[in-house]
């Protein structure tokens, strides 16, 4: 357990949002109605792209606490928005930093709520790049901040920031702002590519974010090379990458491609090879190696031997789309080069965005009374006010079989490792069984049809809702059941379960291994929704199988099952159908993280 520091806080409150055209003289801020900050509405001149030779034309907004100036500077928070979202999204989290002493300010990334240029999906080049020249204005860099669309009000130098005389890569630094950097999802990924080309930023706390984007978009749960990343795709999440593709093209509107046309050429709103990717995806459930790269060009997993500063990473355990395992990767690899980084995994995430109650919250952020909200700012306590403040446990993950009232904190373990739980076994048997490591099983096996033209073999409830009232019925013949005895006491899951499967198939087929909890009068649930695809390549070879890890308590009575499906609904599988044969010797055993 660590110290949890205990914080007054003030009240928040609503801004609103004014233009100012004062030509060279410093504009007025927008005050809040309770007096403790001021904001402004700007527009930022940017120049991106590997040459600098893409002009974009960013829009934020800048909070400055009451009292901060030359004379009594404050570190600055920098953040964005999450995907298909704009600057306004972080509004709440910037009044809560401004009223905690923070200069802070919140834009829309390329291609969104009103910022001009593509979307390159926080490419280092071009978003990362961006977000540079903003740390510069926050720096004091002039010819960057405008008070007007047209880019004819210079803003003044900001002067209210602390400044640093050295970056992180030890060298002399101008324009160096104490800055820290938050935000999800998109707004996650952002930070690290920001990082990664600006050694003047001083920490990052990102939220549901990717370590791989080929892995996000198309995992695959076997071949993996390094992290999450694997020696080839395994199969689409085609309701996901319809959903962000078309958000990410409806996002400017007709009037924001009237007014800057250059969006549409190519892949309306976004770099060309997205179209090509969305197109794979969907027609073949595939992408090929050109999509895998550019994907993996915008992933921290290609350039984190570039991060070198403090990293508080945030993930959900509810999140079909940037599952557990994407910020372990990123955990391991920053651990493994030194870096100081710890990780909470939380209740939420982008399949349910509703964070358990003293947990968290986008809106109303509160230090006191919300156990992340309060590890977030004293984090940033830590780094950038130099503060004696703890930063918390190594690393911590919700439970949600605990009942607490107020804060969430009781509800969390903690821990000086992630790898908290020890591997128990469970043979698979081919009379269905899951038995104990070292009880008899049956010999023999059990086969599956995948469907043709990668369609499902079945329904169940949607990876992009899974608690959404449809209910789990599979076509005969096309998924293989494993299921344990009930448990005659709890059984705590913690982290990615494993299994390895001998198989016979005359092609190479793409299955979905799924871990469900069967209750006493036999309903199913899959667990939080995750599915772990498995393109095999060689059927002649064992095929080791890392799902998605979980956070989840076997409550006595329930049993644990292992399905593998020959389809799913959230997915376009292989498009060759075929039998597949799983032989229970020589598979196994499902190996679940336990603790206790």
């Amino acid at each position: 357990m660590y110290g949890f520091q205990v914080r007054r806080r003030t009240a928040i409150s609503v801004v609103t949002l004014v233009v100012c055209a004062l030509g060279f003289s410093p504009p007025a801020l927008a005050d809040s109605p309770n007096g403790s900050y001021s904001s402004q509405l700007l527009y930022f001149s940017v120049d991106v792209g590997p040459d600098l030779s893409t002009p974009c034309t960013v829009v934020g907004e800048l909070f400055v606490p009451d009292g901060v100036d030359a004379h009594n500077p404050a570190p600055a928070i920098l953040t964005t928005n999450g995907f298909g979202g704009s600057y306004k999204d972080q509004i709440p989290a910037l009044q809560n930093f401004a009223e905690n002493g923070y200069v802070g300010l919140t834009y829309s990334g390329l291609g969104f709520g009103g910022t001009s240029c593509k979307i390159t999906l926080d490419s280092p080049a071009y978003d990362g790049v961006a977000a540079s020249q903003l740390v510069s204005f926050l720096g004091g860099q002039e010819g960057i901040a405008y008070t007007d669309q047209a880019l004819t009000q210079p803003y003044p130098a900001l002067t209210a920031v602390v400044q640093d005389s050295v970056d992180h890569s030890g060298a002399p630094s101008t324009n160096d702002p104490r800055v820290g950097m938050t935000g999800g999802s998109y707004g996650g990924g952002i930070q690290f590519a920001a990082a990664s080309v600006d050694p003047r930023i001083d920490t990052i706390i990102p939220m549901i974010t990717w370590n791989d984007l080929s892995y996000s978009l198309a995992p695959n749960s076997t071949g993996i090379i390094s992290g999450v990343s694997t020696a080839e795709p395994g199969a689409a999440k085609v309701l996901f990458a319809s959903l962000l593709f078309g958000a990410g093209v409806a996002n400017p509107g007709v009037d924001g491609y009237l007014t800057d046309p250059s969006r549409l050429p190519g892949c309306p709103n976004y770099v060309p090879y997205m179209c090509n990717a969305i197109a794979e995806a969907v027609v073949t459930g595939d992408i090929g190696p050109q999509v895998v790269s550019e994907l993996r060009a915008s992933s921290v997993s290609s350039f984190v031997d570039r991060i070198n500063i403090p990293v508080l990473l945030a993930q959900g355990q509810q999140d079909t789309l940037f599952d557990l395992n994407e910020a372990t990767a990123t955990y391991d690899a920053l651990k493994a080069r030194g870096v100081d980084a710890k990780m909470i995994w939380h209740s939420w995430g982008h399949s349910h965005l509703a964070a358990a109650p003293g947990e968290f919250s986008f809106s109303a952020p509160d230090e006191d009374a919300q156990y992340e909200t309060g590890r977030f700012m004293d984090w940033f306590d830590h780094y950038l006010k130099d503060e004696n403040t703890e930063t918390g446990p190594e690393f911590a993950y919700f439970r949600n079989w605990i009942d607490y009232e107020g804060n969430a904190a009781p509800a969390y373990a903690t821990s000086d490792t992630v790898d908290v739980g020890t591997a128990r076994g469970f043979q698979l048997s081919a009379d269905g069984g899951l038995l104990p490591d070292g009880a008899p099983v049956v010999p023999g096996s059990k086969t599956i049809v995948t469907a043709p033209g990668g369609l499902p073999t079945g329904v169940e409830p949607l990876n992009i809702n899974p608690a959404g009232n449809i209910p789990n019925a599979q076509i005969p013949g096309t998924e293989a059941l494993w299921t344990t005895a009930p448990m005659t006491e709890p059984m705590d899951v913690v982290g990615a379960p494993t299994v390895t499967l001998r198989v016979a198939a005359p092609g190479q087929p793409v299955v979905f291994a799924k871990l469900y909890d069967v209750a006493p009068d036999g309903t199913s649930s899959l667990i939080n929704g995750l599915i772990a695809p498995v393109r095999i390549s060689d059927p002649s070879q064992p095929v080791p199988v890392t799902m998605p890890a979980i956070v989840h308590r076997f409550e006595p009575g329930h049993s644990v099952r292992l399905a593998i499906t020959g389809g799913d609904i959230s997915f376009r599988g292989g498009l060759q159908g075929m039998p597949v044969t799983i032989f229970a010797d020589g598979s196994g055993p499902l190996e679940l993280p336990v603790v206790g």
